[in-house]
C-alpha cells in the first residue's frame, strides 16, 4: 500500500531528512582541515590538493539542475535515496584512491551524488511547511547541517592526524548507506498531478524565465564564492603558521557551532524582523569576520572569524533560501536546484581561484577580498528583497 502523503502544515523537517542533511554536510566539510595532510601524503602541492575540494563543489553545483528536474518529475524522496546509494559507493572509492587524480575523480562523483540531498530536503520543506513558518523550519534544517559542519571540521583533522585521512571519507559513506535505507519510511509530499506529469522543458521555462528567480541565483553564486569559496582556507591559514591539522580543525569547528547557536535566534526573529534586516545583520557579521582574520591569523582570530561567519550565514543564507523556496512554487524543486547550483559553482570557482594565493601564503589578500565583496552582496540582496516584498503564497503547492 502506498504511504499516505504528509500534511502540509509540518512545523519542522522529518528526522530522517535531518539526518541525511547532517551526513551530506559532514562529507562536504570534512576535506577542509585535511587539504595539507592530503597534499603531503600524495606528494603534491597544496594548490593541487585543493582540487579535491573544488572538484567536489563544482560537481555538487553543476548537477543540481538535473536533480531538481528529477525530483519535480519523480519525487523528492526517491531522488534522495538513489543519490545516497551512489554517494556511499563513491565515498568508499574515495577512501581507496592511491593518487590525486583518482581521488579527485572519486570526490567529483561523491559531490555529484551528495549534491541532491540538501536541495531535495529544502524542497521537501517547501512542499510541506506553510509559508508563514517556513523560514523557521528551514532554519531547523540549517541547524542540523551546522552540527554536521562542526563535527566534520573538528573530527576530520583529528582522524587525519591520528589515524588516516581516508577514514574521514569512509565514515560519511557508510552513514549515507544507512540514510538511504532509513528514508524508505518517509512519504513523498503531495504535489499536483500537473506538476508530476510536466516535462523538463516546462519546469525550465518557468524558472529561467522568471526575473526574480534569476536574481536570487546570482545572489547565491556570489554568496557561495565569498563564503564557501573562502571557508576551506581558514584551516590552511592556521596550518601555514605551523598549527597541526587536528588543532586547526577544532578552530574551524566554531563555524558550525556559531551557525547552530545563531540559527536558534534566527528562528525566533524570522517572524518579527523584516527579511531585509535579517540579511543586513548577516552580511555585517560576515564582513566583520573576514576583516578580523585579514589583520592577523592565529587560533584566536580564526575562532572568532569562524563564529561570526557561522552566525552571518544563519541570517543571510536562511533568508535567501526561504526566498528561493517561494519565488517559483510551481517548480520548486527545479528552482532550489538552480539555487544550489549557483551557490556551489560560485564556491568552486572561488576556491580554485584562491588556491594560488593560499599556496603563496597571501591569506590577508584572500580574506580581504572576501570582506570587500560581501558589502555589495548584502546591499543588493537586502534592497532587492525589500522591493520584491509581495506577500508569500498562502501555502505550499
Amino acid at each position: 500500500m502506498k504511504a499516505p502523503a504528509p500534511p502540509v502544515n509540518l512545523a519542522r523537517p522529518p528526522l530522517a531528512l535531518s539526518v541525511a542533511s547532517f551526513v551530506s554536510t559532514f562529507d562536504r566539510f570534512a576535506v577542509s582541515p585535511m587539504l595539507v595532510v592530503i597534499a603531503m601524503d600524495l606528494r603534491v602541492s597544496l594548490a593541487a590538493s585543493v582540487a579535491a575540494a573544488s572538484g567536489y563543489y563544482l560537481a555538487y553545483g553543476l548537477t543540481q539542475p538535473l536533480w531538481g528536474l528529477l525530483s519535480d518529475r519523480y519525487g523528492r524522496v526517491r531522488v534522495m535515496r538513489g543519490t545516497l546509494y551512489g554517494a556511499a559507493l563513491a565515498g568508499v572509492a574515495s577512501a581507496l584512491m592511491p593518487a590525486l587524480g583518482a581521488l579527485v575523480l572519486a570526490r567529483v562523483v561523491t559531490g555529484a551524488c551528495f549534491g541532491a540531498v540538501i536541495p531535495a530536503g529544502l524542497t521537501y520543506v517547501g512542499d510541506t511547511v506553510h509559508a508563514s513558518v517556513r523560514q523557521r523550519a528551514l532554519t531547523d534544517l540549517m541547524g542540523i547541517s551546522a552540527l554536521g559542519t562542526a563535527m566534520a571540521t573538528g573530527l576530520a583533522g583529528v582522524v587525519a592526524d591520528l589515524v588516516d585521512w581516508r577514514v574521514a571519507f569512509l565514515i560519511p559513506a557508510l552513514c549515507a548507506l544507512g540514510c538511504a535505507l532509513s528514508l524508505r519510511s518517509l512519504p513523498e509530499p503531495p504535489r499536483a498531478e500537473a506538476e508530476r506529469s510536466a516535462g523538463a522543458r516546462r519546469f525550465l521555462g518557468m524558472v529561467l524565465g522568471h526575473r526574480w528567480a534569476l536574481l536570487v541565483f546570482g545572489l547565491a553564486f556570489t554568496e557561495g564564492a565569498i563564503m564557501l569559496g573562502s571557508l576551506p582556507f581558514l584551516a590552511t591559514a592556521l596550518q601555514h603558521t605551523g598549527v597541526a591539522a587536528a588543532v586547526a580543525g577544532f578552530g574551524i569547528t566554531a563555524y558550525g557551532l556559531g551557525l547552530w547557536l545563531v540559527s536558534k535566534a534566527v528562528k525566533r526573529l524570522s517572524g518579527r524582523w523584516p527579511t531585509p534586516v535579517l540579511m543586513a545583520v548577516g552580511g555585517a557579521q560576515i564582513c566583520a569576520g573576514f576583516t578580523i582574520i585579514t589583520v592577523q591569523v592565529n587560533m584566536a582570530t580564526v575562532t572568532v572569524t569562524a563564529l561570526l561567519l557561522g552566525g552571518g550565514w544563519s541570517f543571510l543564507h536562511s533568508s535567501l533560501q526561504t526566498w528561493a523556496t517561494s519565488v517559483v512554487p510551481g517548480a520548486r524543486g527545479t528552482t532550489i536546484a538552480f539555487f544550489a547550483a549557483s551557490l556551489f559553482v560560485g564556491s568552486a570557482v572561488a576556491s580554485w581561484a584562491a588556491g594560488p594565493l593560499a599556496e603563496a601564503g597571501r591569506y590577508p589578500l584572500l580574506f580581504g577580498l572576501a570582506a570587500a565583496a560581501v558589502v555589495p552582496l548584502t546591499v543588493i540582496a537586502a534592497l532587492s528583497r525589500r522591493r520584491y516584498g509581495r506577500p508569500e503564497n498562502p501555502g505550499p503547492r
